[in-house]
């Protein structure tokens, strides 16, 4: 590991996994077991893993595969179907930027959202992050299996985001009463290998929160992903098969008035190997109100704001492609 980005090898016995086999079967009393893990995890280490989450792992098999593919094809093949105004396509090398003053990420990504076509009423009304996909023509299974990813993720960020409402004692439906066309984003995601000698501030991805509500993530055995605990150390979160790393974003933070933390994280590829992981940033609809829900006797911290307001801020400070 590269001295700069050390981070504590945390046991695998102190990462939290959450078994959601209860709440993916229906059962009425998972949730509230559900919620309580949530909150242990949310408020010891800072992250969790879940596991008997509902997505097959033929699913995700699949979808792995098919970033594997796309990011072997000459570049000229990936960037015929380079992203387009609705955050939508391949984004190479030079295009992400965390934050001023970062490096550049040392990444590809393909990002994909709702697969809809330009005649879209929510396209035709101005809706900048629902617009159509760009499947590249050499991949024709592509679509297919990424929409359906999709789809499972979507379905369980719905059942963890119920979870979560139940745990700060809302209702249920809270955070998904918006839900019926959400803006959430996939992105497959490859890391070169990263030379110790590219100096002590490059990273696969610079230190950051996520912008929305909730982020899945699926890594493969390479690792790379560090995330800050609740003390402030930096700690390996190693590749668990089968399971997803699971994040609070900016947005559910924001709208839980900061009771549950976004949780800071990076990836540094220093194993010599190439590195895939996939993510979905699961987020509600785009005309969403995400108004602060307050405790008795406190004030909100943040200003109310429209979903896709916040996501898009966010990409327009971080995509290269979007300033130009």
């Amino acid at each position: 590991m590269m001295a700069y980005a050390s981070a504590r090898e945390i046991a695998l016995s102190e990462i939290p996994v959450i078994d959601l086999a209860n709440l993916t079967a229906g059962n009425p009393t998972a949730v509230t077991e559900i919620a309580a893990a949530l909150t242990e995890a949310a408020e010891t280490v800072g992250f969790f893993y879940v596991r008997n989450h509902g997505v097959p792992q033929t699913r995700i098999d699949e979808m792995l595969a098919i970033g594997r593919a796309f990011f072997a094809h000459a570049p000229n093949e990936k960037r015929a179907v380079a992203v387009n105004d609705y955050h939508h396509g391949f984004i190479e090398i030079g295009e992400a930027q965390m934050y001023d003053g970062a490096n550049v990420d040392l990444k590809e990504s393909f990002v994909w959202g709702l697969d809809v076509e330009a005649d879209d009423p929510d396209t035709l009304a101005g809706n900048r992050l629902i617009g159509p996909n760009r499947w590249p023509s050499v991949m024709p299974d592509m679509r297919r299996a990424l929409v359906d990813y999709m789809a499972a993720c979507n379905a369980l960020g719905a059942r963890l985001l119920q979870a979560f409402a139940v745990s700060i004692g809302v209702a249920p439906d809270t955070f998904i009463q918006r839900f019926d066309r959400p803006i959430s984003r996939g992105a497959l995601i490859y890391y070169p290998p990263q030379d110790a000698d590219m100096g002590r501030n490059q990273f696969g991805v610079a230190p950051h929160t996520d912008y929305g509500c909730l982020t899945l993530l699926y890594q493969d055995e390479v690792g790379g992903l560090q995330v800050m605990g609740r003390d402030g150390q930096w700690l390996t979160a190693h590749p668990i098969p089968g399971t997803f790393v699971v994040n609070v974003g900016d947005l559910l933070a924001r709208w839980t008035n900061d009771r549950f933390k976004s949780t800071p994280h990076r990836v540094v590829n220093s194993s010599g190997r190439e590195r895939y992981s996939a993510v979905v940033f699961v987020d509600p609809n785009h005309d969403a109100v995400i108004e602060p829900i307050v405790a008795s006797g406190e004030a909100p911290k943040y200003e109310t704001v429209r979903c896709g307001e916040h996501i898009l801020s966010r990409y327009d400070a971080s995509f290269a492609y979007r300033r130009e």
